[in-house]
């Protein structure tokens, strides 16, 4: 029988930590695969070799269940192939082990019933909401990897052939790889035991976000943005319990609430203290950044994931109001930057 661990044994922060630095160099690695692989300069010549050609439509259609007897054209090329694509197959079984142990952890977390407010323990609610977003950038970035079953797939006939049986791993990475297609549907299932920290911990953003989300007109209206309005003030010193939240960036903010509240979407359906941030950090950007140059188009993306949902959500009405609220706001921030 194992002992339980005590407090100082957990080292929750540790991990959040450790977890986050490594999920940077996994955004890193994917997001090199993904450019490798969409240029035609740069991918694996073996992709692009017609003598392979009909084996790898037979693996992509067949994906992850492959027969290798009949890619008889991998034959004399087994162990080139597993040469070449090796370093691009044990990144993305790299990136599986990423996620047992994020999803270990945040397991962990919900078992040790760990409360999560930005303004009292802020670095651990600002690592949890970092990992949770890379953890959701990379299952997104993943789906828009071009050949990635071709690539996985042509290695493992070749591991197979050369080793009479398939990569250990395999298994596993296929039903990822297939599972991820969709990202936002299974990351929605996956999230479902986590909802109630999660939703603390964007809960904790109201009265951080909102405040400071507001427009230019209301901050002249206000005399924040100058000097000679109210120049008593400027003797005072700022007292507040939420100073280091003051140095998040809205960026930073903004995918914390989207893509949390995407996770958790239900809870749109239940709250409107939800609506109004989910509203509100819908109005600030057109784009989410996932790493680098890859983007989001957030409007566009959360529109078409919410749209299915109607059938299966026992709130219809309101998602659908939700929605309609969504485009509404669209619509309005369009006709402003035009006359803009």
């Amino acid at each position: 029988m194992s002992r339980q661990l005590i407090q100082n044994e957990r080292k929750i922060a540790e991990k959040l930590i450790i977890l986050n630095d490594r999920g940077i160099g996994m955004l890193t690695r994917i997001y090199n695969i993904k450019k490798a692989c969409g240029d035609a300069k740069s991918k694996p010549g073996f992709l692009s070799d017609k003598n392979l050609e009909s084996s790898i439509k037979n693996i992509v259609r067949r994906f992850p269940n492959v027969d290798v007897k009949s890619l008889t054209p991998i034959q004399n090329l087994r162990n080139e192939i597993i040469k070449s694509l090796s370093l691009y197959y044990y990144t993305f079984v790299d990136l599986l082990d990423f996620k047992d142990h994020v999803c270990e952890l945040l397991t962990s977390m919900d078992a040790f019933q760990v409360d999560l407010d930005i303004s009292t323990n802020f670095e651990l609610t600002k690592h949890y909401l970092d990992l949770v977003t890379t953890y959701v950038s990379l299952m997104v970035l993943l789906s828009r990897v071009e050949d990635r079953k071709a690539v996985l797939g042509l290695f493992n006939a070749a591991y197979e052939i050369v080793h009479g049986s398939p990569d250990q791993s395999f298994p596993r990475l296929g039903s990822m790889i297939m599972d991820y297609d969709v990202p936002f549907r299974k990351l929605c299932e996956e999230f479902v035991p986590h909802s109630r920290l999660l939703a603390q911990a964007i809960n904790s953003l109201i009265p951080v976000y909102i405040p400071r989300n507001v427009s230019a007109d209301k901050w002249r209206s206000e005399q924040k943005l100058t000097l000679v309005g109210n120049p008593a003030l400027l003797l005072k010193p700022v007292i507040s319990d939420r100073m280091s939240c003051e140095f998040l960036s809205m960026d930073t903010m903004e995918k914390w609430v989207v893509f949390g509240l995407l996770l958790i979407h239900n809870v749109l359906l239940q709250q409107d203290n939800f609506n109004k941030l989910f509203l509100n950090a819908l109005e600030s950007s057109w784009v989410i950044p996932l790493f680098r140059d890859e983007v989001v188009h957030i409007h566009q993306y959360i529109w078409s994931f919410l749209t299915p949902l109607k059938d299966t959500v026992k709130g219809y009405l309101k998602l659908r109001i939700l929605t309609l609220m969504l485009y509404k706001r669209l619509v309005i921030i369009i006709v402003r930057d035009v006359n803009f």
